[in-house]
Formats: structure tokens, C-alpha cells, sequence
């Protein structure tokens, strides 16, 4: 080995693949040259190169949203850890697992005005689960010491809670891999490490079980409710999906999924209701609904109303299953928090509740297929585009080869609310943690990258020009992204609320009215372009599309007031038809 700069950054790039983290996000910087060269010469590493610190951050945050495995961000001192940090708050508020490596200067810069020099330890604050600040490379600190932090840095990410950790690797001069012998004997310590292939440290995987008698008081909680409710929020993989559905197959009670549980779409059974959002607008159906017993599995749900109505209708026992040790309960109702495995509860709650039943249920379908024949009815082929009608297609023609990354503001909230349940189950990805509109771009191109699959992004324009150099970043991720541009030419939610009301400062500081021109913003990042007028032709144009998937953009044009409208009259008309069904 070169030096021992370049020594320590290969037993960190080694360790993390013995640990199956593989994935490497790296910006260039000189700082950081040990780390880039460890990653670029390790043939078990693979590596995406990405200029912006922070697209790369959103990146491996969508690549681990995906896998569940955590990506590697390698980046130089300075201001580029600090770009790290709006992806770092989101992996931490979503539990997702991130492993930043830093480089840094060396102790005696600090605070001295040195180039390119800040503070770095610690920087992310409360928002990682560890950070350890590495000691400049010295032969007198032992190469195991190396290799345990890496291991304790792995195990701190992906142990409940997971989230991201920061190692922040200082190195002084000479940054190259030029020759500067290390003495003989300093890797002997390692030499049973050097002829295997197995971490330095193995952690045993910690698996989180509840006791069975809770287990057994909530399943007794549920059979003696008079209106038992189950509501499901964001999962964090497959193996809970799984789980949650295939307890929820056997309740004759009523679903409530939301659009990033993985159980909105593709999965059209009799109890789920699909669109409780807009029912809930109906005071008939809420009273219906009111259930004296609630459990929640997993994370935040998007929809307001169901919180609302949660708050109103002050459930005598509300339970919280999550996997993760955070309080989840923004009415303050919680009257149990179960912190365990999804999975292994849904199991041993599908063996404790044969006979749970809901005497509403049948009066709650009844109201769900309403709901579901009239969005088929007003959503006609040959009407114009809508925000609507955009989330309602994309949830008909997306195919299950494919996975769904849904953008913050309004495309997520209209997927939630008007998707239909009877198109293909996907994996849904979403940024809902700390919900910003920042890094939508660069996350879907990670999550399309963990899944391996092609990726639909609905996106608006806002979110578009917050990350608009990520256009550049997704041509050479290895999966398509297939971007859907919903552009209203501004902050379309905005309108939905009651600012929209002080027209004095409504449209210049909050609607922000921006010209961007989709077109040649595809033009300038070479990528293909489309621009459906219809329900029918985006039909046509998307299903053209995912036949055979390419990086391409769609772009939709709406205009906010209009929306607005729209949103409004179809509510109404869901709220008439339903009083017809009394």
C-alpha cells in the first residue's frame, strides 16, 4: 500500500463491502482523494459519480428507501458535508439508513483560517444516530481500530432506529496514492482479516419482539370492540407490506392504506377503503366509520382529514406499531406503542383474531364503490388533463415492473386521494419524513437505482427547479426514470389554503408564479420530451412509454385556479352521491 492515508481509507471502503454496503455516492473534491481512490480501486464497490453534494445525499437516500441498505456519501471538507444535510434530516425523520464519509483536515487547521475549513464534527446534530470523528492516519493506532468503527458505523445504521451516521475522516498530506512506505509489521494484527472475507466485527442482527401477552391484549382489544379500525402508514419494505396485507386479507374490519403503505394501489379487497379521504367529507360516513379501537401500523399518513377526524373521534384504545423506538402521535391519543418487528406482529395478531368484525363494514363498501364509479364517470377520456386525472392514469397503466416515487405538495396528496385500487401493486417511495419539495429529483434516480426497476415520478414544477441539475444525474443512473411535470407555473397547494384569500400577498410570496419552459429545460439535459393534452393521449403516451422504459419527461400543463375548482366540484359531486345512497 502507497501510504498510510491510502491504507486506512482501503480498510474502510473493504470493511463496509464485508458488511454488504457496496454502493458508493461519490463527489469529486481533493481532500477526500484517499476515500475516491479506496472506492475506485475496490472491485466489489460500485459507484455513481455525482458533482452536487447535494443530489448525491438524495440520492442514496431514495437508493436506501429502496433497499433498506445504506449508501455511502463520500465528499471533501468544507461546504460539501454541510450540502449533506437537508437528505441527512429526511433520512433521520424517515428512519431510512445513510453512511456519510467526510474527509476533513487535519486537527491543527481548525480554526485557524485554513483553507476550506470548518467544523465539521458534529455537524448534523441531533439528526444522526453516531458520528465519530476519525483521527488523521497514524501508524501508532492500530488498523483494527479502523476496522471496528466501521463495523460500530454499519450496525448504528441499520439497527432500530436506523438512520444516517457520519464518520469524518481527517487526512493530512499526501492526499495521492504516492509511495510512502508503511512500516512492515503495522497490518500483522489484521493478518485472520486479510485472508477471509467477513467483516473485522459481525453484529448480530437485533430482532424486536413485543411480549406476547401485549400481543394478546391487543388482539382481546380488538375482538371486543363494537367498530375496530386498522389505518396504515408509510412501510419501510416489502416484508411488512407482506405482512400487514396478509393480516388485513383476514379482518372483516375496515382498511384505511396509505398512497406509501404499498397497500393503496393493487390491492382492491372488499374492506379497504380506498378513498377514505373523500369520504371522510361526509359527516354520515365519518359517523359510520367512528370506531372505538384503532391500531396503526407503521408511519405518518398524508391524509389531514383522517388526522381530524382521528382528533374528533377520540377512539378509547388508539394503538401505534412501529418499528422504531420515536413517539408517533400528533392527537396525543395513543393509548399503547408497540416498538417491534411489523412483520412479527401482524403474525401473531392473525392468529389471536379469528372472529374480529366490523357491523358497518357492508354500509362503508357500499359508500367506497360509489366513490370509485364516480371518478370513472367525470374523468371521461376525451377531457383535458388534469392533476387529478394525471395520479388517477398513472395509478390504471403503471405495470408492476415498474416502481412510483411521488413528489411532495400535491401530486402525493392526489395519488393518495384518487388513485385507483385496482391497477398493478408497486412499491411507492416518498420523502415524508420532514416533506420538503427539495431533492425529489435526485431521489427518485436512487430509489429507481435500489430497485432496479423503472421508476414514474410525479413531480411538480417547483420541485422540478429545486433540483433541476439532477436532470443531469438521472442520465446516468442504470434505470430510467420516467418524470411526469405537472406544471401549474407555481405553488399550486398554496391555493388550497386559506392565504389564497389575501390577494394583496398570496401570488407574489406564496403562489411564487414561475415561467419554467419544460420543453427546453428537456432540450438542454437531452432528454426525450412529451406533452399530452388529453386523458386519452397521456393514456396512450405513458403506456407507449413503460412498454419500453427511457429516461423521458411528460410534461402536464394546468392552471392553479382551475384546479382548484376542479378539486371542489368533484368533491361535491362525490358528497350529492352520496347522500343519494341514504
Amino acid at each position: 500500500m502507497p501510504n498510510i492515508n491510502s491504507l486506512w481509507a482501503a480498510l474502510i471502503v473493504e470493511e463496509l463491502v464485508r458488511n454488504h454496503i457496496s454502493y458508493f455516492c461519490v463527489s469529486p473534491g481533493s481532500r477526500s482523494t484517499p476515500l475516491t481512490v479506496a472506492v475506485a480501486r475496490n472491485s466489489k464497490a460500485e459507484s455513481l459519480i455525482c458533482i452536487d453534494e447535494r443530489a448525491a445525499a438524495y440520492h442514496a437516500l431514495g437508493y436506501a428507501r429502496a433497499t433498506g441498505t445504506p449508501a455511502v456519501l463520500v465528499c471533501t471538507s468544507g461546504t460539501a458535508v454541510a450540502n449533506y444535510f437537508p437528505a441527512v434530516t429526511e433520512a433521520a425523520m424517515s428512519c431510512i439508513p445513510m453512511l456519510v464519509l467526510s474527509a476533513d483536515r487535519p486537527p491543527e487547521l481548525r480554526d485557524t483560517g485554513a483553507n476550506q475549513t470548518i467544523f465539521q464534527p458534529g455537524i448534523f446534530g441531533d439528526y444522526v444516530r453516531w458520528h465519530f470523528d476519525m483521527p488523521c492516519p497514524d501508524e501508532n493506532i492500530p488498523p483494527s481500530a479502523v476496522l471496528t468503527t466501521v463495523s460500530q458505523a454499519v450496525y448504528r445504521a441499520k439497527h432500530s432506529p436506523a438512520g444516517p451516521v457520519h464518520l469524518n475522516c481527517m487526512f493530512r498530506e499526501p492526499l495521492a496514492p504516492i509511495d510512502a512506505p508503511v512500516k512492515p509489521d503495522y497490518e500483522n494484527g489484521i493478518a485472520h482479516w486479510k485472508n477471509n472475507a467477513k467483516p473485522y466485527s459481525e453484529y448480530a442482527p437485533a430482532v424486536l419482539f413485543s411480549d406476547n401477552k401485549k400481543i394478546a391484549d391487543i388482539a382481546q382489544i380488538l375482538e371486543n370492540a363494537t367498530a375496530p379500525l386498522i389505518s396504515v402508514g408509510r412501510l419501510s419494505s416489502q416484508k411488512e407490506i407482506d405482512a400487514v396485507k396478509s393480516l388485513t386479507q383476514t379482518l372483516n374490519i375496515p382498511i384505511l392504506a396509505d398512497v406509501c403503505s404499498g397497500l393503496r394501489l393493487g390491492c382492491d379487497f372488499e374492506n379497504f377503503i380506498s378513498y377514505f379521504d373523500q369520504l371522510l367529507l361526509n359527516a354520515d360516513f365519518a359517523e359510520k366509520l367512528r370506531p372505538d379501537a384503532i391500531i396503526h401500523f407503521g408511519g405518518e399518513t398524508i391524509s389531514k382529514r383522517l388526522q381530524q377526524a382521528i382528533a374528533k373521534w377520540k377512539p378509547k384504545e388508539y394503538i401505534v406499531v412501529k418499528n422504531h423506538p420515536f413517539r408517533f402521535d400528533q392527537n396525543h391519543l395513543a393509548t399503547a406503542s408497540v416498538h417491534a418487528e411489523i412483520d412479527w406482529v401482524c403474525r401473531e395478531l392473525e392468529s389471536h383474531l379469528p372472529n374480529v368484525k366490523c357491523d358497518s363494514i357492508l354500509a362503508l363498501k357500499k359508500q367506497n364503490r360509489m366513490v370509485e364509479k364516480t371518478l370513472g364517470k367525470h374523468l371521461r377520456p376525451n377531457d383535458l388533463l388534469s392533476e387529478i386525472s394525471v395520479a388517477r392514469l398513472i395509478s390504471t397503466h403503471i405495470p408492476e415492473t415498474a416502481g412510483l416515487f411521488l413528489s411532495n405538495s400535491m401530486p402525493i396528496r392526489d395519488m393518495d386521494m384518487y388513485a385507483t385500487p385496482s391497477g398493478a401493486s408497486v412499491r411507492v417511495g416518498a420523502n415524508r419524513g420532514a416533506s420538503g419539495i427539495d431533492g425529489i429529483l435526485a431521489s427518485a434516480s436512487g430509489f429507481a437505482a435500489g430497485l432496479e426497476k423503472p421508476v414514474t415520478l410525479l413531480i411538480g414544477d417547483l420541485s422540478l427547479l429545486h433540483d433541476l441539475n439532477s436532470l443531469f444525474l438521472i442520465r446516468t443512473v442504470r434505470k430510467p426514470v420516467i418524470l411526469i411535470v405537472i406544471n401549474n407555473g407555481g405553488g399550486g397547494i398554496f391555493s388550497f389554503l386559506p392565504i389564497a384569500k389575501h390577494e394583496d400577498v398570496f401570488e407574489r410570496y406564496f403562489e411564487t408564479p414561475q415561467n419554467l419552459n419544460v420543453r427546453l429545460t428537456a432540450e438542454m439535459a437531452g432528454i426525450e420530451y412529451f406533452h399530452p393534452k388529453t386523458n386519452a393521449e397521456f393514456s396512450d403516451c405513458y403506456t407507449d412509454i413503460m412498454q419500453k422504459p427511457r429516461t423521458v419527461i411528460l410534461e402536464v400543463k394546468t392552471e392553479r385556479k382551475a384546479n382548484v375548482e376542479l378539486h371542489k366540484s368533484l368533491q361535491k359531486i362525490i358528497l350529492n352521491e352520496l347522500d343519494a345512497l341514504k
